[in-house]
């Protein structure tokens, strides 16, 4: 099984459109190289991605939610009991060095909405191994957080059509 001689963190964050997007087809790229892809997110579930769906039919990529399944508009204990867990899951599966890329989908925004501690990910970014490609999503990634990593990109909102009152489109959007 191809590994990586040198494993990087990268962080999407920003208040555009296509963080989650950005490390789907980084995580298409490394399976297509024969790489192994675990995916963790935060805050999501039971939504029918349709990158999810294509990837998961490639027997090297894992996927894994810990949401309620609604949109955060103030979080419960729940929230954060969840968020603990996939903070936690995050923890093991960089520790199994069983994956060579590892996606944290939302957890800046886990970060935001004060559900797991920002030291805590500062933590899970120091215990990294070395060959592990570490990825970072969601809006107002903390500035501690930019810190560690070695590529931060910003989307950038300029246009949506939500402002026209167009919604998320099947295909498209999700």
């Amino acid at each position: 099984m191809p590994r990586l001689r040198k494993g990087l963190v990268q962080v999407y964050t920003g208040g555009g459109k296509g963080k989650t997007t950005a490390a789907l087809g980084l995580a298409l790229r490394a399976l297509g190289h024969g790489l192994r892809v675990y995916m963790i997110q935060f805050l999501k579930k039971g939504f029918k991605y349709g990158e999810i769906s294509a990837l998961k039919q490639f027997p090297n990529f894992k996927f894994v939610q810990f949401g309620r399944g609604v949109y955060l508009k103030k979080s419960t204990a729940r929230d954060v009991k969840l968020a603990g867990k996939a903070l936690e899951h995050s923890r093991a599966i960089m520790r199994g060095k069983k994956y060579d890329v590892v996606i944290l989908d939302e957890v800046n925004m886990a970060m935001s909405l004060k559900l797991i501690k920002v030291d805590e990910v500062v933590s899970l970014i120091e215990s990294k191994p070395a060959k592990v490609e570490l990825i970072l999503t969601g809006r107002g990634a903390p500035p501690e957080i930019i810190e560690k990593a070695d590529l931060v990109t910003e989307m950038v909102e300029v246009k949506h059509p939500l402002l026209e009152g167009v919604l998320g489109r099947f295909g498209i959007e999700y």
